[in-house]
């Protein structure tokens, strides 16, 4: 069905930093070339739209260990139900906890001011969490960079609004990106020499003890690293968006979500994309007041 809704006020798109430029291409809003490509009419020519996508990404170390692990209690289906039933009966256990129950931030080295680096240490281990859990007792140590300077691309493969985006995140195209991923790699492997940890390990399983030069680590990280979910800067202020968060050209129209960052936050992108909410809410009650 096709439907027709008018509004009297302002529309807000919160869609997320693949969201969000996907729906503004696909209503007109984006470079011209590209979208004309697609057969789109161009409402405003906004080259800024799907452009500078930054994100964390995050190379995930394995180590076995000779202590049980959460992937010795999920492994079978009554384990997880028993799982289950504690936290409903008592709000504890496993599903009590955080994702990660250790993290750190950290310098590479003495040239940079603040921490470049986040570790996040989780209890279990798994080639993906789609697939489930290692059958062993393993742990994960992740290194996630916090300040890359790559940026990356959203774009439309099609005028069909089912049709995914074509996404290209471009991680480690710079040289500080690709220093920083491995000297963190090499942080998180002294860590795991240092007591009391060393004595619950038993051995690195990734990248593992054949990886050893810079060159082998980087190219160890190019082909297993994942993203952490933070992607930002699709629809950014100043090319995309003014400084009320308005998208420049079109009337009535504004976008609140992590989309809308000229750079990527050092950290987790929950809290402020929250804020980025309130923000816009204190931003429409003003121009309310104003009659703007």
């Amino acid at each position: 069905q096709t439907r027709r809704i008018d509004v009297r006020g302002e529309v807000i798109l919160s869609a997320g930093a693949i969201g969000s430029p996907q729906i503004l291409m696909l209503s007109g809003i984006g470079e011209a070339a590209h979208l004309a490509s697609h057969g789109i009419g161009v409402a405003a020519d906004l080259p800024g739209v799907g452009r500078g996508l930054q994100d964390h990404l995050q190379a995930r170390l394995v180590f076995t260990c000779n202590e049980p692990t959460l992937n010795d209690e999920v492994r079978k289906l009554w384990q997880q139900a028993r799982i289950a039933l504690k936290y409903a009966l008592f709000r504890a256990g496993p599903m009590s906890m955080a994702a990660s129950l250790a993290t750190g931030f950290l310098r590479t080295n003495d040239r940079v001011a603040t921490p470049d680096i986040q570790f996040h240490v989780q209890p279990w281990s798994a080639d993906s969490p789609g697939e489930g859990v290692h059958p062993f007792s393993a742990f994960t140590m992740s290194v996630c960079q916090l300040r890359p300077e790559s940026r990356g691309t959203v774009r439309l493969k099609s005028s069909d609004p089912a049709a995914y985006p074509a996404i290209q995140p471009n991680y480690l195209a710079t040289p500080t990106d690709c220093e920083t991923v491995v000297a963190g790699i090499r942080i998180a492997r002294r860590i795991a020499t240092e007591r009391p940890l060393a004595g619950k390990i038993t051995a690195e399983m990734r990248p593992g003890p054949d990886v050893q030069s810079d060159a082998e680590l980087l190219d160890w990280a190019r082909n297993s690293a994942t993203t952490i979910y933070h992607p930002t800067g699709t629809a950014a202020m100043g090319p995309v968006l003014d400084e009320r968060l308005r998208v420049r050209g079109i009337r009535g129209l504004r976008v609140a979500d992590c989309s809308i960052m000229p750079e990527i936050v050092s950290g987790n992108t929950n809290a402020p994309a929250i804020m980025i909410g309130e923000k816009a809410a204190d931003l429409l009650r003003e121009d309310r007041r104003r009659g703007a």
